[in-house]
């Protein structure tokens, strides 16, 4: 039954059977098959069928929803009793806003020398795909912003303020400047994170509040992309901290401290895993290793 259930998520997931099968190393027949004799086990029909995938019944809705937290039950049980036979194993799978990846070494270089049978993948989503794919078991855990969002029927455990600064190349006239103003900043000429990015929101809102209405000419989903702007000398951002600090290193940027004169302008940044007691050992690691470092 929790083949199956795990079967029937990939195909929700996936919206097709052929690319269903192939995520999880099956054929579609066999895949096909799974999902018949689920329905058949539990007397309802899951799938529209035709042609192609069609999406769920409500019965096949309710099934999804139920399926989740099954698997996401068995898979804890399972970690847990890796754990008690030996030290931890596995793969842990965190989705990190691109604003936070500078940090990510900091919790994950510490965890691997503590458990060296552990492997992690870094992978860099919106604030938005990461409450998604936590929730459809995608990944273990998240670094995020705390909104809202976030905050809904999930665990969460602050890492840090994140504040801003605007990068700016060394010839500007602000690099010299010991802070600037968000009016400041909003007069340069920007490249910013795109619309869908919780940061370029957030940077948004602080210029409409100083009266600026945010005009970047370049935006992209990449701070490489941005920074690579940024060292023509034509172009300034605003970005985190924790993420200037490594590109000023090598003296053709500079990172000046945006004042944050509404108190407002720092944003908690948390890991934000599924609302789950007890943790899974693996996730308990991370959240031991994230609380130790802020202590």
């Amino acid at each position: 039954m929790i083949d199956k259930l795990e079967m029937f998520i990939a195909l929700v997931r996936e919206r097709h059977f052929g690319r269903a099968a192939e995520s999880i190393g099956i054929t579609q027949p066999t895949l096909s098959s799974a999902i018949r004799q689920l329905e058949d086990q539990l007397n309802v029909q899951l799938v529209h069928r035709g042609s192609r995938f069609q999406g769920l019944t409500p019965e096949g809705e309710r099934v999804h929803a139920l399926a989740l937290r099954i698997v996401g039950d068995m898979r804890a049980l399972r970690e847990e009793m890796r754990a008690v036979r030996s030290d931890l194993e596995g793969t842990l799978r965190i989705g990190v806003v691109p604003t936070a990846l500078p940090m990510v070494a900091e919790l994950v270089s510490p965890y691997a020398v503590r458990h060296p049978g552990v492997r992690f993948q870094i992978l860099s989503r919106t604030s938005a795909e990461i409450l998604e794919q936590i929730d459809r078991l995608d990944l273990d855990a998240g670094i995020t912003y705390l909104d809202a969002d976030a905050m809904r029927r999930r665990t969460r455990f602050p890492l840090y303020e994140e504040r801003y600064c605007l990068l700016v190349s060394v010839s500007d006239p602000l690099s010299a400047r010991e802070t600037v103003s968000w009016q400041e900043a909003g007069s340069e000429q920007l490249c910013l994170l795109t619309p869908d990015m919780q940061n370029r929101a957030i940077v948004d809102r602080h210029l409409a509040a100083a009266g600026i209405t945010a005009r970047a000419r370049v935006e992209s989903n990449s701070i490489i992309a941005l920074v690579a702007h940024v060292m023509t000398g034509k172009w300034a951002s605003v970005v985190p901290e924790k993420l200037a600090g490594m590109f000023v290193s090598g003296g053709l940027l500079a990172a000046v401290p945006i004042r944050d004169d509404d108190g407002e302008s720092a944003r908690t940044i948390a890991i934000v895993v599924a609302q789950r007691e007890p943790l899974t050992p693996l996730l308990s690691a991370l959240v031991e290793i994230a609380q130790g470092r802020r202590g």
